[in-house]
This record gives C-alpha cells, structure tokens and sequence, in this order.
C-alpha cells in the first residue's frame, strides 16, 4: 500500500491570484516581445538592412515568446490539471523540458549580443584580440545558425533521456509490488536528474557570457582611467556605450540567476515537498525575468525608443483629436 506524502494544499483564492498574476506577466512579456518584432519585421518589409545586434534581438524576441507560452501554459497546469501526486505527469515535465531547452536557446542568443556589444565596443590594443573582434562582427549570423544547431541537439538528447527515465521510472511501478517505495524514490529523482542534466549545455554559453561581460568591465575601467587622465569632459559616447551594454548584460546576469535558481528549487518542492504555493511562487518569478529583461533592452536601444516614442506621440495625438472633437459642439453652443 502506498505512503501518502503530506502536500501543502492552495485555495481557490490562492489559485485565482495566481492565475490572474500569470495572464498578466503573460500579456506583459508578449506585447513586449512582439513589440521588437514587429519593430524588426517591419524594417524587413521595407527591405531596410538590418544590423547584426537587430537580428539577434529578433531571434531573441521569438525565442521569449516560445517561453512566455510555455511558463503560462506551466501556471495553467499547475492551477487545473497537476496534482501534488508522485511522479508528476508526463505532460507537466515536457513542459519543464521545454522550458529548459528554450530558456538554454536564450542564454546562447545573449552570449551572442555579449560578444556583439565586444566586438563593436572595446578597443583591443593586441593583433590577435583585434581580428577576433572583426571575426565575432562579421560572423554572428552564423553564430546565430550554430545557436539553432547547438538547441537541437540539445533538444534531441534531452527527449532522448527524458523519454528513456520516463520508461525507466513508471514501469517498476507498475510491475514490481514489493519495491514500490524504492520505485517512488527513483521516480522523484528522475525529474531533478533530467533539469541538471540539460542544464549542462548552458554551461558553455554561460561561461562566454561571463567573459564577454569581464571583458567589458575591464574596458570600462580602463577608458575611464584615460579619460581622467586626459579631459574631465562626463558626455563621452564610448563611456556611454560602454555603461548600456553593462547595464543589459548585468542585468540579465542577475534575472538569469534569478530565474535558474527559482527553476532548481520548483522541482525540489515538486516531487520531494509537494508543496504548491512555492512552485507558483517560482514560476511567477520565471516568467517576470524575461519580461522585465526584455523591457530593458528596448530602454537600451535607440531604433526600439525612437519606435515608443512615436507610438506615444501617435496615441497622444488621437487622445488630443478626440478630446477636441467632443468639445467642439459644446464650444459652438456656447458661442
């Protein structure tokens, strides 16, 4: 007979706070992505060349939508269809596959935009620095195609290893009656075991990215340390470009941390705690980081703000016509 795991049981209230939090980060991140897509796309209907950092945040923005779909059709599962049961359902753990395989396809479109913001930024004073800065320039679209190749691979070997510990871990449960505990066991570490094991091919992007970032930390403090030397002048646009691509590429170190670290601890409370209020709580904190990071790179970059600003003025505008237009009558009654 089996041993019933005590679970940490969530309200209707609880559930529909969630669920409304979850359509709104939803709403959020993908009006925020469409928005530098359409931005993007919209150059391409007007056969107007589009730079490298333009086609990585274009891929970028597809890729986020793919995992703004995903976390919200994880919430959707969580407040309907996943009980706090053992082993979860096959259905709840391809999406956290999937979500895994994606957000790695993220972190490797970043890495590329890291090493974009060095390439077009930092002075190299050594030869060999300065041709591989021109080589990362002229080659990032195919660093974008070897991202698509290196995702699925990596898509190939998870489904491979997660379809064969899927196998593994319900076919004793089924067969074996003596062993069900040793089953169960078995089975609330598959899950883990597969989220550790896909997390492995971020391990070499996030490595990049950490040097990308090094790199330009390093640049930075020794263009300020010339130019103290030279002029006390703060409006210095190589200092300026160097504070945006950190500020993008801090940040999004700090929500990557972030969301892997609320990633690690939901399969935890999943398949070992059953405890439900924390893994909504974690998958409200995935699902705002790519949001907010994405609001950050339109702040940072000046085609995505010249394209808020017009819209701003545009809605402005109409708000200021139809504002006139219902006072017009009442003014010519008056008269």
């Amino acid at each position: 007979m089996l041993t019933l795991v005590p679970t940490i049981m969530v309200s209707y209230e609880g559930k529909s706070v969630f669920l409304f939090l979850s359509v709104l980060e939803f709403v959020v991140g993908i009006l925020v992505n469409v928005f530098i897509l359409l931005v993007n796309f919209r150059d391409m209907v007007r056969r107007q060349p589009l730079s490298t950092c333009d086609l990585v945040l274009l891929s970028l923005s597809l890729t986020r939508l793919f995992l703004h779909g995903l976390l919200f059709l994880d919430a959707i599962q969580l407040t309907h269809f996943q009980k706090m049961t053992d082993p979860l359902s096959v259905s709840y753990q391809t999406i956290l596959m999937l979500w895994m395989i994606t957000n790695q396809a993220s972190l490797w479109l970043i890495t590329c935009l890291g090493l974009l913001y060095c390439s077009k930024i930092v002075h190299f004073s050594q030869a060999f620095l300065l041709r591989l800065a021109r080589w990362v320039s002229r080659k990032i679209s195919r660093m974008l195609l070897g991202t698509v190749l290196f995702t699925s691979v990596c898509t190939v070997i998870c489904s491979w290893d997660f379809f064969r510990r899927s196998h593994f871990t319900v076919t004793p449960v089924l067969i074996v009656n003596n062993n069900t505990e040793l089953s169960l066991q078995i089975a609330r570490l598959s899950l883990f075991h597969s989220f550790l094991f896909c997390s492995l091919g971020s391990i070499p992007p996030f490595l990049s990215f950490l040097v990308s970032s090094g790199v330009l930390i390093f640049s930075l403090g020794r263009h300020m340390r010339t130019m103290r030397a030279k002029t006390r002048d703060s409006r210095d646009p190589s200092l300026e470009a160097h504070i945006k691509a950190l500020k993008s590429l801090i940040s999004f170190l700090c929500l990557f941390v972030v969301s892997f670290c609320a990633a690690l601890l939901s399969v935890p409370l999943l398949v070992l705690w059953h405890n439900k209020v924390g893994v909504m709580v974690c998958v409200g904190i995935m699902a705002a980081c790519p949001s907010f990071h994405a609001a950050l790179l339109i702040s940072g970059n000046a085609k995505l703000r010249r394209a808020v600003h017009s819209i701003l003025l545009w809605v402005q505008s109409s708000l200021k016509g139809t504002a006139d237009h219902k006072a017009g009558p009442r003014t010519a009654d008056q008269c």
